[in-house]
């Protein structure tokens, strides 16, 4: 059996199979953005896909700490868009 990747959450800090979380990625230009496919180049985070996870990265400034810059608001409400846009 082939072992899948896994990934840590930076919302709740569990290790998941890559697949079943998001990816954020910030690329060489410093723009942040949701990667769907997983294969964009830049820097990577990951998220659970459920809204507890992302409230708490929020609340924690994780993301702001993993890319080292500052997360506009419009990056966290694409978030809650494609968190909420699934279930």
């Amino acid at each position: 059996m082939k072992n899948l990747p896994q990934r840590t959450c930076i919302g709740c800090n569990s290790q998941k199979n890559k697949k079943d979380l998001i990816r954020i990625v910030k690329n060489k230009e410093g723009i942040i953005s949701i990667d769907r496919t997983g294969k964009a180049n830049g820097r990577g985070a990951y998220i659970c896909d459920n809204i507890e996870c992302l409230e708490n990265a929020i609340k924690t400034k994780r993301l702001e700490k993993t890319f080292e810059t500052s997360i506009s608001n419009e990056i966290y409400e694409n978030l809650r868009g494609v968190i909420v846009d699934k279930k």
